[in-house]
């Protein structure tokens, strides 16, 4: 029966059969079962069919093989019995354990850095995802030559006569895969800059940016759909959207607004994801409002939520940034998880609880955004030319004209409006 796996190839085949292990190092707030359904879930995202799930409880981890000898025998067992071609461990594995873990199981192994890559590599559909995702992938790679197989020990000669013994195919690689990242750098390194001028110039034509994040699955894009009637992906299936998607929308109060749907984080989100990934997530950073969509009816809510809140700290999110948390998915609680959900999110002022499937809440939650963008809103005495009709247009679109009357040469208008959107108009011709 085929597997669906060349031991030899560092690529897998859709459809490939495989056993799922989550090695409990203790310690851990998250509940096991929900780890397993999450990693399954991850699996299933690029089309494993998922055979067998298996927690197993580590004391103290083995530095060759993670897990102890009695239980890579009894996975071996599992993976000979049921025919797989994978085992997908829910941790990190240094190269050596992924090494000597196919040896002892006979099968491909990957690790949760390793599954995630692959999420993202199938996943990435714009220039610059697919950019992100390669030099993720290649900094991973880049320290796992060491288990290459014996190809990459063979050694090239030198250059001219006295080349002296040359270099390894493992150096050549490794020195090629640094090139490559190093042109990949660049190539992101300009898309940031056009993406910095492509903000700048909504800063100046003074939209308020709104970011939704949260965890994956969490119901971003569902709700993001039903805010702008956009048709993004939204499937409950793990990381269903990866590229940014920026949508404008009207708010009480305010003409127009960004709202942008953002990549979902995830419990160990590979480093290398979160340096690729910066350049897509300044949305995040530099957005003057941010919806923290938690998926409430999940057992690890709270441990999702503080996984959300370490990867916003690590891509530099100023901690005073307007926030609040949209707990979605009313519509999966029974009716007593509803009612406390409810009674809890009436005693804070930073929830608002909603079902972005049926649209329950969502009216309360436009109204609360549109509370944190207007508040703190002052008033400004305005002088313009009388010709100038865009400056007075945009006054209209986003302020509030509480006066206007004509002064000599000048037309002076008395406007309300937020501090940031004062700035964004001086600056709307520079």
């Amino acid at each position: 029966m085929s597997t669906g796996f060349d031991r030899d190839s560092d690529e897998f085949a859709r459809g490939a059969r495989a056993v799922v292990v989550y090695p409990d190092l203790g310690g851990s707030t998250r509940d096991a079962e929900a780890r397993l359904e999450e990693t399954a879930g991850l699996a299933l995202a690029i089309g494993i069919e998922v055979v067998e799930r298996v927690a197993l409880r580590i004391r103290a981890p083995k530095p060759g093989t993670l897990i102890g000898s009695g239980q890579v025998d009894a996975l071996a067992e599992t993976v000979r019995d049921a025919e797989l071609g994978l085992a997908v461990f829910d941790a990190a594995l240094t190269p050596v354990q992924q090494r000597n873990l196919e040896t002892a199981l006979g099968c491909k192994v990957i690790d949760r850095t390793g599954l995630i890559l692959e999420i993202f590599g199938e996943r990435a559909r714009t220039a610059e995802g697919r950019l992100q995702v390669e030099l993720a992938h290649l900094d991973y790679q880049a320290g796992r030559l060491v288990r290459s197989w014996t190809h990459l020990e063979r050694q090239r000669g030198g250059f001219g006569f006295l080349g002296g013994p040359g270099e390894t195919q493992i150096e050549a690689d490794r020195r090629l895969i640094r090139d490559r990242m190093a042109r990949l750098r660049r190539e992101l390194d300009s898309v940031s800059r056009t993406r910095g001028l492509h903000r700048g110039r909504r800063q100046r034509a003074p939209w308020p940016v709104i970011a939704l994040v949260g965890y994956t699955n969490a119901g971003k894009s569902t709700l993001f759909n039903r805010l702008t009637g956009a048709d993004v992906m939204a499937e409950n299936l793990l990381f269903a959207t990866l590229d940014p998607t920026l949508r404008q929308i009207s708010l009480p109060g305010i003409d127009k607004a960004i709202l942008s749907d953002t990549v979902g984080f995830v419990s160990e989100l590979p480093t290398q994801l979160v340096a690729a990934f910066k350049a897509t997530l300044e949305e995040v950073v530099s957005a003057d409002l941010l919806i923290h969509i938690r998926d409430i009816a999940h057992p690890d809510t709270q441990a999702q939520k503080d996984d959300v809140e370490t990867v916003l700290k690590e891509i530099g999110v100023d901690p005073a940034t307007p926030r609040f948390e949209a707990w979605n998915k009313l519509d999966l609680l029974d009716a007593e998880q509803r009612d406390a959900v409810l009674a809890e999110a009436d005693k804070r002022d930073d929830v608002i609880a909603v079902s972005a499937l049926s649209g329950e809440g969502v009216d309360a939650l436009i109204g609360k955004v549109a509370g944190l963008l207007t508040q703190g809103h002052r008033r400004y005495t305005v002088r313009l030319d009388p010709s100038d009709g865009a400056g007075a247009a945009w006054l209209h679109q986003h302020g509030d004209v509480v006066e206007h009357w004509m002064d000599g040469e000048h037309a002076v208008y008395e406007v309300r409006m937020a501090p940031k959107d004062y700035e964004r108009f001086e600056v709307r011709g520079v």
